[in-house]
């Protein structure tokens, strides 16, 4: 999946570079767009224990590593009219590192020795399909709610000299969606959007904060911040998460 994003930025470079209309830019004005955004991730917290009754909790983020690691999506959205839309998003993110385990540590039937090179992954793809409506857009805002089917692919791996294991899942969760745009000018837009649902055995969230600068009438250049939030505990698993990105993008509408 990494290798497939990664010709998207330069054909969305070249696209904006190419000769476009001379008419100036003009918010929302396009009904289809792609966005590619990419930065580096770092993880603040990522405990894991499997099974969640009786494995051994540790931490993945201090054996493979704070980071920062690359990560990237693409996102395409569509507005069907005025106040509809959907949205469709594929977000890849693998973290992969090394370090020592400080104790003894049973992980999916195995264990673990402490003090020994250990390499650890983790992955928590995503694949998203979502509904928006916009029920407030004047010149100065855009307000929108919607849901979100969150597709999850998920692994968590550990592996020494002789003794290794690994734990997937893949599942479908639903998510509310918002999002408020605010546009200080006609060429900049300040853009605040969340994915997320809490229950009793977990949660999710996505929430972004950036800034976009229209290029011109077809390309924005954004920038901002992207954290990422959530995990499950039951007796099956126990992994909690907190993800946070720099992340830059470029978009194209047609």
């Amino acid at each position: 999946m990494k290798r497939a994003l990664r010709p998207l930025p330069l054909l969305l470079a070249a696209a904006c570079a190419a000769p476009g209309s001379s008419r100036s830019a003009h918010r929302d004005a396009r009904p289809f767009r792609v966005e590619v955004e990419a930065g580096p991730t770092w993880q603040s917290r990522n405990d894991v224990r499997i099974p969640g009754d009786t494995g051994t909790r540790f931490s993945m983020a201090d054996l493979i590593g704070a980071g920062p690691y690359p990560v990237g999506r693409v996102t395409a959205d569509w507005d069907v009219n005025e106040r509809h839309a959907v949205r469709a998003v594929v977000a890849p993110l693998e973290l992969e590192g090394s370090g020592h385990l400080d104790q003894a540590t049973t992980f999916d039937g195995q264990v673990f020795a402490p003090g020994v090179r250990t390499d650890g992954k983790y992955r928590f793809s995503s694949y998203r399909l979502g509904y928006r409506y916009t029920f407030l857009h004047d010149e100065r805002w855009r307000l929108r709610v919607g849901g979100t089917l969150f597709v999850r692919d998920a692994e968590i791996e550990l592996r020494q000299a002789g003794t290794s294991a690994s734990d997937s899942d893949v599942g479908l969760v639903p998510l509310v969606n918002l999002a408020a745009d605010f546009y200080p000018s006609r060429r900049w837009r300040i853009a605040a959007e969340l994915d997320g649902l809490a229950s009793s055995q977990g949660r999710a969230f996505d929430l972004s904060l950036k800034g976009h600068y229209d290029l011109s009438d077809r390309c924005t250049l954004g920038f901002g911040y992207r954290t990422i939030e959530g995990g499950a505990g039951n007796d099956d698993v126990y992994n909690f998460a907190w993800l946070h990105s720099l992340v830059v993008s470029l978009s194209y509408g047609f």
